[in-house]
């Protein structure tokens, strides 16, 4: 056995939401093809959690669109 990997992994391309138990501090990331199917993840898991949507992902990064990064500068 060694130590365990502190390196933080590498997101795929994708869609993503991060689901909570309501209260908790850390969550699991969650990935989804398209974002209309983020989107039908995030609806069932309302009832119960706390979802978070981190949004689409390329090369390991989030990505934020335009109209967001307007919002941030007002």
């Amino acid at each position: 056995m060694g130590r365990p990997s502190t390196k933080p992994k590498k997101l795929k391309d994708g869609f993503y939401i991060e689901v909570r138990n309501k209260g908790a501090k850390s969550g699991l990331k969650i990935r989804r093809e398209t974002e209309a199917q983020m989107l039908f993840a995030k609806k069932s898991y309302d009832k119960t959690k706390d979802v978070i949507i981190i949004g689409e992902v390329i090369n390991g990064k989030p990505i934020k669109k335009a109209k967001d990064k307007a919002k941030d500068k007002a």
